[in-house]
């Protein structure tokens, strides 16, 4: 029972962390190519052209789903500590 309580936590824990971080990162992955692609049409090869914009698009890609990826996160702790109590509790 605590062995399948374990698996189902890692399994789950693995899941957030995948909808969690995937926004950021996929909006930061197209706004690199755009500007990669920008990069290699006008030769520009500054490398502070590539890493501002990411920052700002990681930071706004958490300003507006923020609220969503903490209530996920909220949710996935509370299922983690109730499902503590009742294992630790037997």
């Amino acid at each position: 029972m605590v062995e399948d309580f374990i698996i189902q936590i890692a399994n789950e824990g693995i899941l957030v962390l995948l909808i969690i971080s995937g926004p950021p990162i996929l909006f930061s992955l197209a706004v690199g190519l755009m500007i990669s692609l920008f990069q290699a049409v006008t030769q520009i090869q500054e490398q502070s052209l590539t890493f501002v914009p990411k920052l700002i698009v990681v930071f706004g890609t958490l300003a507006i789903l923020g609220p969503t990826l903490a209530s996920m996160m909220a949710d996935f702790s509370r299922i983690c500590f109730d499902g503590f109590a009742s294992v630790v509790g037997r």
